[in-house]
């Protein structure tokens, strides 16, 4: 089987594994029922999102066998992605206390570190920086902090699938165009893994992620953040800016909360994109909006950073501050008026 046959087979995989989760939560009432912290108002099940790792987890040793991952990489993705994704499934099951979950993504960001070798290299205006030991220990925050902001941001129909998608199809065609043909393969599984879950979570949504399918989603597109930036510094900035919706957003939000004294591990409904879905009565237009952002504003600036060495952490700093604005006009972090 070749590393390419595995692109269809993962969304063929994921579309049927949905359905069967979708029955199986429906028949163990696994619903997500609405409340006052919520974003929506119907009964809904939830626990989809393992469609999405049982598809690219079986992918990871053919594309390590064909030569399209290597195997450290492999081994970080599937022992860290597979560790999230059953902490997620048991807390979608019951409840795990924040501190053992916050235990568990150390570990599995440790683990994770350990086989890619650390935080590779980095170009910070033109500065080609080797951070060693402190910047392991920076990676493994990033990447305890992609899974959570993941998880925070999934709380819409559509918006992590579509974010998911958009990030990993611009990087790989920002790979193809720049001449990094060898890192397309693991996103593009990813993108398509997606994509047949989200035929069953567009808006309306008929199944949600949950916390196993949106936490293993950050910590895989960070890791493939870091393998990028392996091959090349640049790719770094490429993934933070594609991410930048996800990444503004939950981190106004948080800032903005500790400020005010909040108890950031508690459920709350006050992202910006969030506010957002209220205020226009839907879901669906906050999701699209979040992908016309991805394509019409992020991939540009990211496109910029490859094809024509524009400096990373610059780019960054513009593609973000109207993010930054955006998230403010629709009060990140907030409370919410009674």
């Amino acid at each position: 089987m070749s590393s390419w046959s595995i692109i269809p087979l993962a969304a063929v995989l994921s579309l049927f594994l949905t359905g069967a989760l979708r029955k199986y939560a429906l028949a163990r009432s696994i619903i997500d029922i609405p409340n006052t912290r919520s974003s929506h108002t119907v009964p809904t099940p939830r626990g989809g999102g393992v469609a999405i790792v049982i598809s690219f987890l079986l992918a990871l040793p053919v594309l390590a066998v064909t030569g399209s991952m290597g195997w450290a990489a492999m081994w970080a993705m599937l022992g860290a992605g597979s560790g999230i994704a059953i902490l997620g499934f048991l807390d979608d099951h019951g409840h795990i206390a924040a501190r053992w979950r916050l235990l568990g993504h150390f570990a599995a960001s440790i683990w994770a570190l350990y086989w890619l070798g650390g935080l590779p290299p980095i170009t910070l205006f033109g500065i080609g920086l080797e951070l060693s030991w402190f910047g392991d220990v920076l990676a493994v925050f990033y990447l305890a902090w992609m899974l959570n902001l993941y998880n925070f941001m999934d709380g819409i129909d559509g918006i992590a699938s579509v974010e998911a998608i958009c990030t990993c199809l611009g990087a790989c065609l920002l790979y193809w165009l720049g001449g990094f043909e060898g890192l397309i393969v693991a996103p593009l599984v990813l993108a398509m893994a997606v994509a047949g879950f989200l035929y069953w979570n567009f808006p309306p949504a008929r199944i949600f992620m949950g916390d196993a399918g949106s936490g293993f989603l950050g910590i895989i597109l960070g890791l493939l953040s870091l393998q990028a930036a392996w091959t090349s510094p640049e790719l770094l900035w490429v993934w933070l800016i594609l991410l930048g919706v996800f990444i503004v957003d939950a981190t106004v939000t948080l800032v903005r909360r500790l400020l005010r004294g909040d108890k950031v591990y508690e459920a709350h409904r006050s992202h910006a994109y969030q506010f957002a879905s209220r205020q226009y009565g839907r879901h669906l237009p906050v999701t699209l909006a979040v992908a016309a952002l991805n394509v019409f504003w992020l991939l540009p600036l990211a496109a910029c950073v490859v094809l024509w060495d524009l400096d990373g952490a610059l780019a960054l700093i513009v593609a973000y501050a109207p993010l930054v604005l955006l998230a403010i006009k629709f009060r990140a972090g907030e409370l919410e008026k009674a």
